[in-house]
């Protein structure tokens, strides 16, 4: 069975993304977005899901759940109100535990 990509977030942020074939799950605020990450990502459908740096930096104990799986992918995106760092701080975190040193950044 194929998996899908799920993006969630305010509607202002995610509604361009069902345009392109994305799933989209509209959140009206922080507690809404960890039960809605919660619920997509216990489905087993997605592969990937696309959440708003808002909603992911305030859904950590549900982002946690699924840190060590491969399936799925939890991936922070920037929303209307710009980028706060959350993908950027992630990414070098990656980095720095695969080789020991953040050397892309370098923080």
């Amino acid at each position: 069975m194929a998996k899908n990509i799920a993006v969630i977030g305010d509607s202002e942020s995610i509604k361009g993304f069902s345009a392109i074939g994305l799933d989209i799950y509209i959140c009206d605020d922080s507690e809404h977005a960890a039960k809605t990450l919660r619920n997509v990502a216990d489905t087993d459908n997605y592969a990937v899901i696309y959440i708003t740096e808002e909603y992911f930096n305030s859904s950590e104990k549900e982002r946690s759940r699924y840190e060590e799986s491969l399936v799925p992918a939890v991936i922070p995106i920037p929303g209307v109100k710009g980028n706060v760092g959350a993908g950027t701080k992630r990414l070098s975190s990656f980095v720095e535990k695969a080789v020991g040193s953040d050397i892309i950044f370098n923080n």
